[in-house]
């Protein structure tokens, strides 16, 4: 997700992958606890809508609607093992990636409103509502927020031979010559591709987008001289930054990342703030109380400091919202992005 308000919620953190993104890995989770896979379904009973019940009283199942690999994978896999620990429960972490996130998120609108089953989503949540023409689920009416984990941090670098070296010089390149500018993005529709709309319209200048299948395919064809800019993940990018093989123009973050020197859109257009966002929700009738305690044992595991160093080596920042904050995010989010993608004619891949 993305926005552009002074968020108070805010912290940090990072992460190393800890167990291969596989199968096997799935079915060590629940072995450690001396359970099959196959008795899964048989948890435990679900807790009452007045209090949390002793939650959880069984595995937990987390749905996460992308493929196994990259930073959302490692914070899902980092956040899960902890909050097993802390429950005493197995965390299965289930993959059910496609059609731009809606299949994993369908999977936990629908599940048992036990609070056993639920989902991470990012910034696709509030985005496909507009985005697609039909979704199997009310994303306000199905889903219930349950807590932002943390804001993705993103990036706009450029070719090295690029006529323009900060974001002031490449708004006025822009102007000078508009059309002939051209940037890359891991596809259409996504946290990137919005923030470079919504910058084009702040910054009142034009640019040609070419999406891509992921980040690598954009990052070939800007290193082959073929793109001007690519707006990418803050970490995905860096090692090419470090490199010299690609150019820093900015970070479309509220504040300069902690550690880094590089400059934020801010600081040339006031206000200006986009970051991808990483949260969990559950079906809508989960039980309030088990909703809480979700939500608060995610915040303590969110606020050790270690994890939070492990989120932040991922090019994230710590958020760990309340319930109802996280709900009001999204559907204020919902409203902002359909403009944006209504005046760019934005059409999902």
């Amino acid at each position: 997700m993305f926005h552009l308000y002074k968020n108070p919620r805010r912290s940090a953190g990072g992460s190393t992958p800890l167990l291969p993104p596989s199968r096997d890995r799935r079915l060590l989770l629940l072995a450690g606890s001396g359970l099959a896979l196959s008795g899964f379904a048989a948890a435990a009973p679900s807790a009452t809508a007045g209090d949390a019940g002793g939650y959880p009283k069984g595995p937990v199942k987390l749905i996460v609607p992308f493929a196994p690999g990259g930073p959302t994978d490692t914070v899902a896999r980092l956040v899960s093992l902890k909050l097993q620990e802390l429950w005493g429960q197995p965390v299965l972490v289930d993959y059910k990636p496609g059609a731009g996130t809606a299949i994993g998120v369908d999977f936990v609108a629908k599940a048992p409103a036990d609070g056993l089953t639920f989902g991470m989503v990012n910034s696709s949540f509030a985005v496909n509502p507009s985005l697609r023409k039909s979704l199997p689920y009310d994303t306000v009416k199905d889903l219930a927020g349950i807590t932002q984990i943390a804001n993705l941090e993103l990036a706009i670098v450029a070719r090295p031979g690029a006529p323009f070296g900060t974001l002031a010089e490449l708004v006025a390149y822009a102007k000078k010559h508009p059309g002939k500018l051209s940037y890359g993005t891991p596809g259409a529709g996504s946290t990137t591709h919005l923030g470079a709309e919504l910058l084009k319209r702040e910054a009142g200048f034009d640019m040609l987008h070419a999406p891509f299948k992921g980040s690598a395919p954009a990052h070939a064809e800007l290193l082959g001289g073929r793109l001007d800019l690519v707006f990418d993940p803050f970490l995905s990018v860096l090692p090419y930054v470090k490199a010299g093989r690609m150019k820093m123009i900015a970070t479309l973050g509220e504040k300069r990342i902690p550690g880094y020197g590089y400059p934020t859109v801010a600081e040339t257009l006031p206000g200006f703030h986009v970051s991808a966002l990483l949260g969990f929700v559950a079906p809508r009738a989960t039980p309030p109380a088990v909703v809480t305690k979700i939500q608060a044992d995610t915040a303590k595991v969110l606020h050790d400091p270690e994890m939070r160093r492990r989120v932040e080596q991922q090019g994230m920042e710590v958020v760990a919202s309340t319930p109802a904050q996280f709900d009001a995010f999204v559907q204020s989010e919902m409203k902002r992005w359909s403009r944006v993608i209504a005046e760019a004619g934005i059409q999902a891949e």
